[in-house]
């Protein structure tokens, strides 16, 4: 259970950030708003699990669900550039977050 809110927390990471970016550095009242919820569900969910998880690899996966997530939004979304180099970054750092999650033990 408390590796389904580390994901779950890692999803609402990628929502933070993309609503940062279409926040225009909090000039636009929607995206800023939905930043601050995404930003309170994503911190509000990592603290629970983190009662039942070691920081470190929990931590980790929450940080590279996040940014993996982002990168894909952005390339699909957002008109970031699509590269080769970028894709087999985005897929290494889906499967150290893989090996993190199975290395991860709980309390």
């Amino acid at each position: 259970m408390a590796w389904l809110l580390v994901v779950a927390a890692g999803l609402l990471e990628t929502g933070f950030a993309v609503c940062l970016k279409l926040s225009n550095g909090f000039t636009r009242l929607w995206p800023t708003i939905a930043f601050c919820l995404f930003a309170l569900g994503s911190f509000g969910l990592l603290t629970l699990a983190l009662k039942k998880l070691d920081v470190g690899p929990a931590y980790a996966v929450w940080t590279g669900i996040g940014a993996a997530g982002t990168a894909i939004y952005g390339m699909l979304f957002l008109g970031d550039v699509v590269s080769t180099l970028k894709l087999v970054s985005i897929t290494l750092v889906i499967v150290g977050v893989i090996g993190l999650q199975l290395s991860g033990s709980a309390h």
